[in-house]
């Protein structure tokens, strides 16, 4: 065999191995842009109004993302996914100055559900998203705890399985929150901490049940502080633990959700204790094939005092394309007492004042 006989035959060989593995490897560049204007009352204790250009979000939060995975044979696949958030209104990054705030993760996925290793989002956030027709809208339950969008974990091992409808996943931190940016998304608490094995550790469980028709789906999320930690968790001690229980129905092409909140706050000086109840319960309706209509309300009741809050919205989405669409809310947040919890997510309002809000803006999705 002479020298080009053998250099073909080789160059051939190399083809067949490499051109399959290439073929069983994908990597995804997807997006979403929102931004609009809001419009907000008593945002202050003087009773002015505000316009603005939100910066959290509009019907739901602005990001860039990269998703792959890679077939390994044997229905074993390598997953990851690099997701960054992005405040339209500055062109900065999110989730506490972060490159990959939502999302940085790489793991292995199989019949028996995946394991992935890195920043990402916890059993609260993916069990919220089933219930809450409006999601991580400007007006939403996100104004009442910021904790709600913001259900991710730093250093974290997760697992997630589904199996005939029912799904188990937990998620264990070994830091759970490296930013000290401030506010829900940089709180301060890293961990990894020789000699604590309890200092800024967060565990997240969740077990449902989901069909065509209806689901119900119940979250355990505890969170441990250390010294320097935002919201007064200031050691390892301390801690803030959330149990929810939400379900979902379909009637028809209308989807009805409701659901709970039990929150316990146990921090490092009594002041900053805080046992409250959120329930919700909201609709999903399509007015047409281009149109849609969603509502909600909610209720937050602080135990041991008369500073609740009630929230009310509607939201009027008409999509453009299958990409593109356009979207108004109306809002109103009754603060009774010292409540002092805004309409619009991140924004202000005067203590004990109730706030009234419209909001219209664009979402493109790519």
């Amino acid at each position: 065999m002479n020298k080009a006989v053998k250099k073909a035959a080789l160059c051939a060989a190399l083809a067949a191995i490499i051109h399959p593995a290439m073929a069983q490897s994908q990597v995804t560049i997807y997006g979403i842009l929102d931004s609009g204007l809001a419009y907000t009352t008593n945002t202050n204790a003087a009773g002015d109004s505000m316009v603005k250009v939100p910066g959290l979000t509009g019907s739901v939060p602005s990001r860039l993302g990269f998703r792959g995975v890679e077939d390994l044979g044997g229905g074993l696949q390598a997953v990851f996914t690099l997701e960054t958030g992005v405040s339209l209104d500055t062109g900065t990054v999110g989730q506490g100055n972060r490159l990959f705030g939502r999302q940085a993760n790489v793991g292995l996925k199989g019949a028996w559900g995946t394991l992935t290793l890195g920043r990402q989002v916890n059993m609260t956030f993916l069990a919220q998203a089933k219930a809450d027709v409006l999601g991580p809208n400007l007006f939403s339950m996100s104004s009442i705890d910021l904790y709600i969008p913001n259900a991710r974990s730093d250093n974290a091992v997760g697992y997630l399985g589904t199996f005939n409808g029912f799904t188990v996943g937990a998620t264990y931190s070994l830091g759970r929150d490296a930013s000290s940016a401030g506010g829900p998304g940089g709180t301060n608490c890293a961990g990894e901490v020789a000699g604590n094995s309890k200092a800024c550790r967060q565990i997240t469980g969740l077990l449902g049940y989901d069909s065509k028709d209806w689901g119900l789906n119940a979250t355990y999320d505890i969170m441990y502080g250390n010294a320097g930690a935002a919201a007064g968790l200031t050691t390892s001690d301390s801690n803030d633990k959330r149990i929810t229980v939400n379900g979902y129905a379909m009637l028809g092409a209308t989807k009805i959700g409701a659901g709970v909140m039990a929150r316990k706050k146990v921090a490092a000086t009594r002041a900053n204790d805080l046992e409250s109840d959120l329930y919700y319960i909201g609709a999903s309706y399509p007015l047409s094939p281009l149109m849609q209509l969603d509502g909600q309300l909610a209720r937050h009741d602080v135990k041991g005092s008369g500073n609740d809050s009630t929230l009310s919205v509607l939201r009027l989405t008409y999509f453009l394309s299958r990409r593109t669409a356009v979207y108004t809310s109306l809002g109103h947040m009754k603060n009774a007492g010292a409540a002092a919890i805004a309409l619009d997510a991140g924004g202000t309002v005067g203590t004990g004042l109730s706030q009234s809000g419209i909001s219209a803006g664009v979402r493109h999705m790519f």
